[in-house]
């Protein structure tokens, strides 16, 4: 399995990490220095979502959380929500309290 976004495409890219040391000249520093450069990984942040499809079809797809928060998928719903039956029976009759005198 690919580290990709199913629904968009996002997959991994690659930048640099860069170290830098000393502060900062507007701070009040002599300025910063770079001392190291290395090659670095961006990982997509992929779910595993259950996932209701345009066709009625339930199933699980690995998708970026953006997909997730923008609404491009539609989660399945597990349960169904609860209902209120309907009252087809009538309300019983309060009974009467006797008084004690």
């Amino acid at each position: 399995m690919a580290r990709q976004c199913e629904v968009c495409g996002k997959s991994v890219q690659v930048g640099n990490s860069v170290e830098i040391r000393g502060k900062a000249k507007y701070l009040g520093g002599v300025g910063t220095k770079v001392t190291g450069i290395t090659r670095r990984k961006f990982v997509p942040n992929l779910q595993k979502v259950h996932v209701t499809l345009p066709s009625g079809q339930n199933t699980t797809l690995r998708v970026c959380v953006q997909c997730i928060r923008s609404g491009a998928i539609r989660k399945t719903v597990k349960t169904k929500p609860f209902e209120l039956g309907t009252n087809k029976t009538p309300a019983k009759p309060k009974a009467k309290s006797k008084a004690t005198a």
